[in-house]
Protein backbone atom coordinates (compact mmCIF):
# COMPACT_ATOMS: atom_id res chain seq x y z
CA UNK A 1 0.00 0.00 0.00
CA UNK A 2 1.89 3.26 -1.25
CA UNK A 3 1.10 6.34 1.23
CA UNK A 4 2.21 9.74 1.37
CA UNK A 5 3.14 11.44 4.57
CA UNK A 6 3.11 14.93 5.52
CA UNK A 7 2.19 17.57 8.01
CA UNK A 8 -1.31 17.23 8.95
CA UNK A 9 -1.27 21.08 9.86
CA UNK A 10 0.46 22.78 7.20
CA UNK A 11 0.59 19.84 4.38
CA UNK A 12 4.30 20.00 4.47
CA UNK A 13 7.10 17.11 4.76
CA UNK A 14 7.35 15.77 8.20
CA UNK A 15 10.58 14.10 9.42
CA UNK A 16 9.98 11.22 10.82
CA UNK A 17 11.63 10.27 14.07
CA UNK A 18 15.20 8.85 14.06
CA UNK A 19 18.43 8.39 16.58
CA UNK A 20 18.46 12.64 16.73
CA UNK A 21 14.53 13.07 17.53
CA UNK A 22 11.97 10.80 19.34
CA UNK A 23 9.25 12.26 18.08
CA UNK A 24 8.02 13.55 14.21
CA UNK A 25 8.57 16.87 13.26
CA UNK A 26 7.43 19.50 10.85
CA UNK A 27 9.84 22.54 9.89
CA UNK A 28 7.48 25.08 9.70
CA UNK A 29 5.09 23.40 12.46
CA UNK A 30 7.30 21.45 15.15
CA UNK A 31 6.50 18.08 16.80
CA UNK A 32 3.49 16.83 15.28
CA UNK A 33 1.40 13.82 14.42
CA UNK A 34 2.29 13.06 10.60
CA UNK A 35 -0.52 12.36 8.67
CA UNK A 36 -0.42 9.01 6.32
CA UNK A 37 -2.70 9.22 3.79
CA UNK A 38 -2.95 6.18 1.25
CA UNK A 39 -2.97 6.61 -2.57
CA UNK A 40 -5.83 4.72 -2.67
CA UNK A 41 -9.13 3.37 -1.68
CA UNK A 42 -10.54 0.21 -1.26
CA UNK A 43 -11.67 -2.58 1.55
CA UNK A 44 -8.45 -3.49 2.01
CA UNK A 45 -7.02 -0.49 3.24
CA UNK A 46 -10.06 0.66 4.91
CA UNK A 47 -9.10 -2.56 6.86
CA UNK A 48 -5.68 -2.22 7.44
CA UNK A 49 -6.51 1.43 9.00
CA UNK A 50 -9.23 0.43 10.87
CA UNK A 51 -6.35 -2.40 11.88
CA UNK A 52 -4.35 0.15 13.50
CA UNK A 53 -6.83 2.32 15.17
CA UNK A 54 -7.89 -1.04 16.86
CA UNK A 55 -4.14 -2.04 17.61
CA UNK A 56 -3.65 1.82 19.05
CA UNK A 57 -6.82 1.33 21.10
CA UNK A 58 -5.33 -2.23 22.62
CA UNK A 59 -2.03 -1.47 23.56
CA UNK A 60 -3.11 2.38 25.24
CA UNK A 61 -6.69 1.90 26.06
CA UNK A 62 -7.84 4.77 23.89
CA UNK A 63 -10.53 4.72 21.86
CA UNK A 64 -10.54 6.62 18.75
CA UNK A 65 -13.35 6.50 16.49
CA UNK A 66 -13.26 6.19 12.18
CA UNK A 67 -16.70 7.96 11.40
CA UNK A 68 -18.22 7.29 8.01
CA UNK A 69 -21.69 8.47 7.28
CA UNK A 70 -24.09 5.29 6.97
CA UNK A 71 -25.95 4.51 5.15
CA UNK A 72 -24.29 6.33 2.66
CA UNK A 73 -26.48 9.40 1.32
CA UNK A 74 -28.00 8.24 -2.29
CA UNK A 75 -25.27 8.76 -4.98
CA UNK A 76 -22.27 9.15 -2.41
CA UNK A 77 -18.91 7.00 -2.14
CA UNK A 78 -16.03 6.87 -0.19
CA UNK A 79 -13.00 8.43 -1.78
CA UNK A 80 -10.37 8.18 1.20
CA UNK A 81 -9.23 7.52 4.54
CA UNK A 82 -6.21 8.52 6.56
CA UNK A 83 -4.95 8.36 10.07
CA UNK A 84 -2.06 10.64 12.13
CA UNK A 85 0.03 9.02 13.97
CA UNK A 86 3.99 7.10 14.23
CA UNK A 87 5.18 4.18 15.74
CA UNK A 88 5.77 5.79 18.70
CA UNK A 89 2.43 7.86 19.74
CA UNK A 90 0.03 5.85 18.06
CA UNK A 91 -2.97 6.78 16.03
CA UNK A 92 -4.06 10.43 16.87
CA UNK A 93 -6.33 11.58 14.69
CA UNK A 94 -8.46 9.54 11.57
CA UNK A 95 -10.24 10.82 8.64
CA UNK A 96 -13.12 9.63 6.35
CA UNK A 97 -13.58 11.37 2.64
CA UNK A 98 -16.50 10.72 0.94
CA UNK A 99 -18.42 12.62 -2.30
CA UNK A 100 -21.28 12.05 -4.19
CA UNK A 101 -24.41 15.02 -5.27
CA UNK A 102 -24.32 18.15 -4.19
CA UNK A 103 -27.50 18.76 -1.69
CA UNK A 104 -28.64 21.62 -3.72
CA UNK A 105 -27.66 20.38 -6.59
CA UNK A 106 -25.41 22.27 -9.14
CA UNK A 107 -22.47 19.62 -8.98
CA UNK A 108 -20.40 17.55 -6.91
CA UNK A 109 -19.32 17.79 -3.34
CA UNK A 110 -17.07 16.42 -0.88
CA UNK A 111 -17.03 16.08 2.81
CA UNK A 112 -14.47 15.05 5.32
CA UNK A 113 -14.68 13.61 8.55
CA UNK A 114 -11.92 14.29 11.15
CA UNK A 115 -11.82 12.27 14.72
CA UNK A 116 -8.87 13.38 16.45
CA UNK A 117 -7.01 14.22 20.07
CA UNK A 118 -6.22 18.06 21.01
CA UNK A 119 -3.70 19.48 19.43
CA UNK A 120 -3.35 16.95 16.62
CA UNK A 121 -4.37 20.13 14.05
CA UNK A 122 -6.06 18.38 11.41
CA UNK A 123 -9.53 19.63 11.36
CA UNK A 124 -8.23 22.97 11.57
CA UNK A 125 -6.10 22.60 8.27
CA UNK A 126 -9.16 21.22 6.65
CA UNK A 127 -11.34 23.59 7.52
CA UNK A 128 -8.40 27.06 6.67
CA UNK A 129 -8.83 28.29 10.72
CA UNK A 130 -6.28 28.97 12.41
CA UNK A 131 -4.65 27.21 15.70
CA UNK A 132 -4.65 23.46 16.28
CA UNK A 133 -8.00 22.88 18.32
CA UNK A 134 -11.71 24.38 17.04
CA UNK A 135 -12.58 25.95 20.96
CA UNK A 136 -12.06 29.46 20.56
CA UNK A 137 -14.34 28.90 17.42
CA UNK A 138 -16.91 27.00 19.57
CA UNK A 139 -16.83 29.56 22.20
CA UNK A 140 -17.59 32.77 19.67
CA UNK A 141 -20.61 30.23 18.16
CA UNK A 142 -22.29 29.11 21.40
CA UNK A 143 -21.89 32.72 22.92
CA UNK A 144 -23.67 33.93 19.48
CA UNK A 145 -26.73 35.56 19.61
CA UNK A 146 -29.85 33.51 21.39
CA UNK A 147 -32.63 31.69 19.35
CA UNK A 148 -35.10 34.22 18.13
CA UNK A 149 -32.93 36.87 17.69
CA UNK A 150 -30.85 38.22 14.22
CA UNK A 151 -27.80 36.33 13.04
CA UNK A 152 -28.34 32.90 15.33
CA UNK A 153 -27.80 30.22 13.63
CA UNK A 154 -29.00 26.53 15.04
CA UNK A 155 -26.22 23.67 15.41
CA UNK A 156 -26.19 20.70 12.84
CA UNK A 157 -27.81 17.82 15.08
CA UNK A 158 -26.58 14.48 13.33
CA UNK A 159 -26.46 11.01 15.23
CA UNK A 160 -23.03 9.68 15.89
CA UNK A 161 -22.64 6.41 17.29
CA UNK A 162 -26.19 6.55 17.64
CA UNK A 163 -26.72 9.33 19.85
CA UNK A 164 -27.87 13.22 18.88
CA UNK A 165 -24.95 15.53 18.57
CA UNK A 166 -24.44 18.98 17.90
CA UNK A 167 -21.98 20.27 15.64
CA UNK A 168 -21.27 24.01 15.66
CA UNK A 169 -20.70 25.96 12.18
CA UNK A 170 -17.12 27.62 12.61
CA UNK A 171 -15.27 30.46 10.87
CA UNK A 172 -13.43 28.71 8.34
CA UNK A 173 -12.14 29.07 3.77
CA UNK A 174 -15.05 30.63 2.01
CA UNK A 175 -14.91 27.57 -0.63
CA UNK A 176 -15.95 25.36 1.54
CA UNK A 177 -18.08 25.00 5.30
CA UNK A 178 -16.88 23.67 8.39
CA UNK A 179 -18.49 22.18 11.67
CA UNK A 180 -17.18 21.09 14.85
CA UNK A 181 -17.77 19.56 17.84
CA UNK A 182 -17.29 16.39 20.39
CA UNK A 183 -18.49 12.94 20.57
CA UNK A 184 -17.03 10.02 22.26
CA UNK A 185 -13.86 12.77 24.18
CA UNK A 186 -12.90 13.90 20.92
CA UNK A 187 -12.92 16.55 18.77
CA UNK A 188 -15.02 15.57 15.56
CA UNK A 189 -14.91 17.82 12.64
CA UNK A 190 -17.10 17.86 9.19
CA UNK A 191 -15.39 19.90 6.22
CA UNK A 192 -17.62 20.14 3.33
CA UNK A 193 -16.72 21.34 -0.60
CA UNK A 194 -18.98 23.74 -1.74
CA UNK A 195 -19.71 25.68 0.80
CA UNK A 196 -23.61 25.00 0.31
CA UNK A 197 -22.71 21.06 0.66
CA UNK A 198 -23.02 21.69 4.13
CA UNK A 199 -26.31 21.46 3.60
CA UNK A 200 -25.60 18.04 3.95
CA UNK A 201 -25.52 18.22 7.54
CA UNK A 202 -29.09 19.42 7.86
CA UNK A 203 -30.66 16.24 6.23
CA UNK A 204 -30.63 12.72 8.34
CA UNK A 205 -27.24 11.69 8.26
CA UNK A 206 -25.65 9.04 10.45
CA UNK A 207 -22.02 8.72 11.77
CA UNK A 208 -20.39 5.08 12.37
CA UNK A 209 -17.76 4.18 13.32
CA UNK A 210 -15.89 1.59 11.22
CA UNK A 211 -13.78 0.49 14.12
CA UNK A 212 -17.10 -1.48 15.48
CA UNK A 213 -18.18 -2.74 11.96
CA UNK A 214 -17.28 -2.29 8.45
CA UNK A 215 -20.39 -2.12 6.25
CA UNK A 216 -19.58 -4.46 3.14
CA UNK A 217 -21.55 -2.67 1.50
CA UNK A 218 -19.61 0.62 1.36
CA UNK A 219 -19.11 1.68 -2.58
CA UNK A 220 -15.57 3.39 -2.83
CA UNK A 221 -15.08 6.28 -5.27
CA UNK A 222 -11.82 8.06 -7.21
CA UNK A 223 -9.27 8.93 -4.24
CA UNK A 224 -10.45 12.78 -2.59
CA UNK A 225 -7.88 15.77 -3.64
CA UNK A 226 -8.43 17.19 -0.04
CA UNK A 227 -7.26 14.12 1.44
CA UNK A 228 -4.16 14.60 -1.08
CA UNK A 229 -3.22 17.93 -0.14
CA UNK A 230 -5.41 20.03 -2.28
CA UNK A 231 -7.17 21.94 0.96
Amino acid sequence: MSVVVSCPRCAGPVRLPDLMHAESRCARCGPVAPLHVPEHIDADIVASVVGRVAATEASERRTLPVWCPWPLPPGWTVTGVAWAGDDASGVRATAVACAGPAPLGGGPADLVLVAEEPGVGLGARFAGMSGPDPGPELVEALTAPAAGQPEHVEPARIRVGGHPTPLWLVNSATDRSAYAGEARGMWLHAIAWPASAGHLLAEDVVLHDLTEWTPPELVYGAPSPYLHGRA
